[in-house]
């Protein structure tokens, strides 16, 4: 290694040390000119963000913010990765899905990902995927000693599992190289559908993996169930842990010591678009894992396998090109969380089947960011990060009080049955659900920045998933059915609901309200007609009449507004408008309703539909 020699040129020479207190007493400036006039934490906590369930994101992280004890990579308490290599050695798995029906059209799209960078196979099989019967069809030609297979049979996981064995002894798979996960998990499939599962047929495979396969895990634990009925992240790790629970007593009393039923446990987490979120909530995932390990008797044994899959709920049906986006920043924060593998979700998800093109740019965005980024080549990027170790320790603490709940209600089975998880999820869905109206949490090309003249992406419709359990959201669901609206709208008339921006003055004074107003009625599929783009009390009526809309929206700066907007409603309204939007703040005779940031767009554009005649 070469030492430079101290040539007196250190950046940071001439300036001395700022304190903690020197920067809230700026804040506090800033603040003052805003017309808030706070002090000391004060001042920093009004600038703080609330995330979710509790958490709070603050503005400055420093050393004083104190988190537990990392660890080191591939030590308890796993925090820094289960293995002390980390990913650098060989990157994470990329593992891709695989939903259809047919095992031929699987086996081809099987074995395309195969060549083309997929180093694990994720197959659906029996009700809703390949039938058990067709698994060796679709595996043809798969090297079973080179390419671990992860089942996802629900209710069929036994004798699915029962033929992916046998597979293995007709191919001459030796036992040592049989890889990947049975797929057995009988509390997921209850959270999915409510229909109540044995887990005696699940520690029956534990137990011969144990005892055969060294290197094939019998048992899931998916918490994917928790996140798609809305559920925070914390409280999808106190409801994995909860699982993970279940499954270490049930396998330890059919004979397997602690050590080898953790060794049959796989654990399978949402990557959200949040990539800061996900990769607390991996790391998290692990202390709280290799805590319940510690308490077993067994704390060598608590590293935890996972499996990490971006976020159904983020994705999106509008404007389904974005999704290539959210996938990406999600597959970046798995990875650098420490996911040992990763299903990239394809763009089209929402949309059906994907198709080859949507499969290509899923399994290429891990090999970009292994590949080109580098970005396996650092064993936990994120460790030591102030911001990232506090996150991962109040993720930590608000899980594990959620699953001392779930613990106190008679574990994860009874907290099922009993409700008390679909109650829990549902509140936290609920709060999402508010701020995602008022775009708070904005949906990029459905909330935010929308594309009524974008031409409907269409796939073949993939099998139909379960239900009878929680409740699946999604994100865009609200915007999704005022879209709807619209579209069929369109198809009846041949034109989409409308609404008249009526911009006040210059370019200067219209443009910012304009622009908004624009956005939040195309949210709602209702087209903004800006023509012309500046009007007056004189001008208002002609250029209303010629709009071919019933509504209108007074668009300017709050000038203008004091010295028109009473006189150009006025005349909108002897032109037959029905009713007046104002972009904005104020109280103006003739304008019915103001729009504004945080308002509750989903109910402003509800009930213009409603106003319009637009069926529901």
């Amino acid at each position: 290694m070469t030492v430079l020699p101290d040539d007196g040129l250190s950046l940071a020479a001439e300036f001395p040390d700022a304190t903690h207190e020197q920067w809230q007493r700026l804040v506090e400036g800033v603040l003052r000119k805003s017309g808030k006039d706070v002090s000391g934490t004060a001042a920093e906590e009004a600038l703080s963000t609330p995330v979710e369930a509790g958490l709070t994101t603050r503005p400055l992280y420093t050393a004083r913010d104190s988190a537990p004890d990392a660890g080191y990579p591939g030590f308890s308490p796993f925090v820094r990765g289960s293995r002390a290599e980390g990913n650098a050695s060989d990157g994470w798995g990329v593992r891709q899905r695989h939903a259809g029906t047919d095992p031929a059209r699987v086996n081809e799209a099987v074995l395309a990902d195969l060549e083309n960078g997929v180093t694990s196979l994720w197959l659906a099989v029996g009700r809703g995927g390949v039938p058990v019967s067709g698994l060796g069809r679709a595996l043809d030609g798969v090297y079973l000693d080179l390419a671990p297979v992860v089942l996802d049979a629900g209710a069929d996981f036994e004798p699915a599992a029962r033929e992916l064995l046998r597979l293995y002894d007709e191919r001459g798979v030796p036992a040592d190289s049989a890889r990947g996960n049975l797929g057995a998990d009988p509390l997921g499939h209850e959270a999915r559908t409510g229909e109540a599962l044995d887990v005696a047929p699940a520690a029956g495979l534990a137990r011969l993996c144990d005892e055969r396969f060294p290197r094939l895990r019998a048992l899931t634990v998916d918490a994917l169930p928790y996140h798609e009925a809305g559920g925070s992240a914390a409280e999808e790790l106190g409801a994995s842990l909860a699982t993970g629970v279940a499954y270490l007593r049930a396998l330890t009393e059919a004979g397997l010591s602690v050590e080898a039923a953790c060794g049959q446990l796989e654990f399978r987490y949402a990557a959200s678009a949040d990539q800061f979120l996900t990769i607390a909530k991996l790391r998290a995932a692990r202390r709280l894992w290799a805590r319940v390990a510690e308490a077993s008797g067994a704390p060598a044994a608590g590293a935890q396998r996972q499996h990490a899959v971006t976020s159904p709920v983020m994705m999106t049906r509008r404007d389904p090109w974005v999704n290539m986006l959210r996938t990406t920043v999600a597959c970046l924060g798995a990875g650098v969380g420490g996911a040992d593998s990763v299903t990239v979700l394809p763009f089209d998800h929402s949309l059906g089947l994907p198709d080859g093109f949507a499969r290509r740019i899923a399994r290429n965005t891990s090999s970009i960011l292994l590949e080109e980024s580098h970005l396996a080549r650092v064993i936990d990027p994120a460790g030591g990060s102030w911001y990232v170790e506090r996150l991962t320790t109040e993720l930590a603490e608000a899980a594990w009080e959620f699953f001392q709940t779930i613990e106190r209600a008679g574990g994860q089975a009874a907290a099922l049955r009993s409700g008390l998880i679909r109650e829990r999820l549902a509140a936290t869905w609920a709060e999402r659900s508010r701020k995602l109206a008022k775009r708070r949490e904005p949906v990029t090309g459905v909330s935010e920045f929308p594309h009524l003249a974008e031409r409907p992406v269409e796939r073949e419709a993939a099998p139909a998933e379960p239900t009878g359990g929680l409740p699946k959201v999604r994100r865009d669901e609200a915007f999704e059915e005022l879209r709807a609206r619209s579209d069929a709208e369109l198809a009846a008339t041949g034109s989409r609901p409308r609404v008249f921006l009526a911009a006040l003055g210059p370019a200067a004074a219209h443009t910012g309200r304009a622009t908004f107003a624009s956005n939040l009625f195309q949210a709602g599929g209702i087209e903004p007609v800006h023509d012309p783009v500046s009007v007056d009390a004189a001008t208002a009526a002609e250029a209303f009449a010629a709009s071919g809309a019933t509504v209108a929206c007074l668009c300017s700066s709050d000038a203008l507004y004091a010295e028109q907007a009473e006189a150009v409603a006025a005349a909108l309204r002897s032109a037959g408008a029905t009713h007046v939007y104002l972009a904005g703040r104020g109280e103006f005779a003739g304008v019915d309703e103001y729009v504004f940031a945080g308002c509750d767009a989903v109910a402003v554009l509800s009930s213009a539909l409603d106003r319009m005649g637009v069926a529901s």
